[in-house]
């Protein structure tokens, strides 16, 4: 099993929208039973909250299944349970590492770093409006992600 945990500020725009794309990509790929994903927020401004209106929007539009997510805060033990820890922009990644108390095990990356477009963000739709943008670079990413991890199954 490779888990998977994708990160962003509050938990209810990009990151639900990574984790259920790529549930979504590895149900069609067959690869859904080898894979455990999940998200999280580095906040806390949105615990309990549910998905934003504009990602469930752009899960309706694309037919993206999505159930049962609440925000809830990246905590220092999920740097532990997971192999990789997937966050969206820089201030994600450096928010990742203080909480997880650092990264000697490499395991925090920004989800475009699978892409030809390493060290870019996914820019937050909560402030730009722009949520296809958003989707696009997310499907981008996870596309990238996805083949970079089947060299590991």
């Amino acid at each position: 099993m490779i888990k998977v945990l994708f990160i962003c500020h509050g938990n209810i725009c990009r990151s639900p929208m990574a984790e259920f794309v790529l549930k979504d990509m590895a149900e069609k790929a067959g690869l859904a039973d080898q894979l455990v994903i999940d998200s999280a927020a580095t906040s806390t401004e949105e615990i309990g909250n549910g998905i934003h209106h504009g990602t469930m929007s752009i899960f309706r539009k694309y037919h993206i299944p999505c159930t049962g997510h609440r925000a809830r805060q990246m905590t220092r033990r999920d740097y532990e349970e997971y192999d990789y820890l997937i966050g969206m922009d820089h201030w994600n990644i450096r928010n990742m590492s203080r909480i997880a108390g650092g990264d000697p095990q490499d395991k925090i990356r920004m989800l475009l770093d699978f892409t030809d477009r390493a060290g870019q963000e996914i820019a937050d739709p909560w402030y730009t409006g722009e949520f296809e943008t958003t989707y696009r670079d997310m499907l981008e990413g996870c596309q990238g992600f996805l083949a970079y991890i089947r060299e590991e199954l």
